[in-house]
């Protein structure tokens, strides 16, 4: 089935409380990509965001970010007053998201909806309780937090830090109203989130989710699972992941995160990997796996490096990991994200696990020799992108390249004019031959270096900020991108 789709974080949604949320924009967004002709709608992780505000760096693995919780539904639920909403509206400003200004208002907004709904929906939020296993570690790791200033778990006292039985009891009945603040918070937002997928879901519309390959040190997902990573006695990392030196950083990328104990997690059956794709396919339609060439080999960093040049390849599970995934999920549709330094062996696990991989745009039009990005070069089982959330916006990009790439453009593109060329590229990747098409809003609205989501590497304020004037999607554009769709049986 050929189908194209647009990559938009919800963050990025149209809404009055200064970050997108899954109240009306989002509900409209769908409505513009059903009116488009639009099959998949792609999204970036849903969890917290962490360091940086990146939802790569996400406290727990199963948890939704607050901000996403729309407080117009809680007044509609008499959750919250109308004025209490209203002053928080009032008091955001600016086109981008300002990550601080949530983190000082969205948490006390939400507690006001706590203490009028929490006694109103206690069979319900017991029911959410027993349906998700994970929240009740969250809930304690987050009141732990809140009560020591938010630092890390690491630093917390050895009997908590190390979840000696008797210690997490004992904080459990101590922070007992904290927990239920934060139980409440999530057991809002997956409500929130099924009534949005199932509207979705009635468009005809397929959501597409990420998973991260790797989860922060400082998380619950590390704090109550330390045998799983590659950590010392004291709990401290030994390892950390990035990638190597390439043509974009001669430093390479230091991400951070600890590694996993590939041999441990293998000789549990994978237990808990499995637990987060099932939880993952539970929330989306279609999980895209993030880093999937770091099943097969990873970079391995020594903790405490400032940057990730003296790391190594270490041997990842592979086959065995992939085999798992067939075993334990037959229908899973899943999205490899296949980028970055490829090897035979990164490609011929990629095909040997029959999930498509990922082909850009943005990498294909190299004049100095024929790229496997090029549309004539895709297999059907791919999905191709213009650009990521990583990369550079469709216009930024072409706005930075030599006159040699753009002649190579137009000349492959069969385009005269070079103010043509940016929805020349987007058709190309229409009409190629890989089973879906997706881009990302910014290049169907044609923004520059404002529009960009995130440069890796780079932690300046702006990363994960960008958001769309709801003006900007109009009926026309709709209109235009159905009738690209069609023509090109999408």
């Amino acid at each position: 089935m050929r189908v194209s789709g647009i990559l938009m974080h919800i963050s990025s949604l149209p809404s009055p409380y200064g970050i997108g949320t899954m109240g009306k924009g989002a509900y409209r967004f769908a409505d513009f990509l059903h009116a488009a002709g639009q099959h998949y709608w792609q999204i970036l992780p849903l969890g917290p965001t962490g360091y940086g505000d990146s939802p790569y760096q996400s406290c727990s693995t199963y948890a939704g970010n607050p901000y996403f919780i729309d407080p117009d539904l809680l007044v509609e639920d008499g959750l919250l007053l109308p004025q209490e909403a209203a002053e928080v509206a009032n008091a955001a400003r600016g086109t981008r998201v300002d990550y601080g200004f949530q983190y000082a208002t969205r948490l006390a907004l939400l507690h006001k909806a706590f203490l009028r709904g929490e006694d109103r929906y206690a069979r319900e939020i017991d029911a959410f309780r027993r349906a998700q296993p994970w929240v009740d570690d969250y809930a304690l790791f987050m009141a732990v937090k809140r009560s020591r200033n938010m630092e890390p778990w690491s630093e917390w006292p050895e009997e908590i830090r190390l979840r000696k039985p008797y210690a997490v009891q004992t904080y459990a009945t101590a922070l007992a109203e904290d927990m239920n603040f934060f139980l409440f918070v999530q057991f809002l937002f997956f409500r929130q989130w099924n009534a949005l997928h199932e509207y979705v879901s009635s468009l005809g519309i397929e959501i597409i989710g990420d998973l991260p390959i790797y989860v922060p040190y400082d998380s619950c997902d590390v704090w109550t699972n330390p045998d799983l990573f590659q950590l010392d006695e004291a709990g401290r990392p030994t390892a950390v992941a990035g990638v190597p030196p390439d043509a974009f950083s001669e430093d390479g990328q230091l991400w951070g995160n600890p590694l996993y104990d590939w041999d441990k997690i293998g000789a549990d059956g994978y237990r808990w990997w499995n637990e987060r794709i099932r939880a993952a396919a539970a929330l989306v339609d279609v999980v895209r796996m993030d880093h999937f060439r770091g099943l097969e080999s990873y970079w391995s960093v020594p903790y405490g490096d400032e940057t990730a040049r003296s790391g190594k390849w270490v041997k990842g599970p592979a086959e065995d990991f992939i085999r798992n995934l067939h075993r334990e999920f037959p229908d899973l549709k899943l999205i490899a994200e296949d980028l970055g330094f490829l090897t035979p062996e990164v490609i011929a696990l990629r095909e040997t696990s029959g999930y498509p991989g990922m082909k850009i745009m943005e990498f294909a039009f190299d004049p100095r020799e024929p790229s496997n990005y090029l549309p004539h070069r895709m297999e059907r089982n791919c999905i191709c992108y213009s650009g990521t959330h990583d990369n550079e916006t469709l216009a930024q990009w072409l706005a930075g390249q030599s006159e040699d790439v753009i002649s190579y453009a137009c000349e492959y593109l069969g385009v005269s004019d070079r103010k043509d060329l940016h929805w020349a590229v987007l058709r190309a990747g229409m009409r190629s031959v890989a089973d879906a098409f997706i881009a990302q809003m910014q290049d169907y609205l044609e923004l520059g270096a404002e529009g960009r989501m995130n440069e890796p590497g780079t932690c300046d304020g702006t990363n994960w900020t960008w958001r769309v004037d709801e003006s900007m999607l109009t009926p026309a554009l709709a209109k235009k991108l159905a009738h690209m769709a069609k023509l090109y049986e999408r």
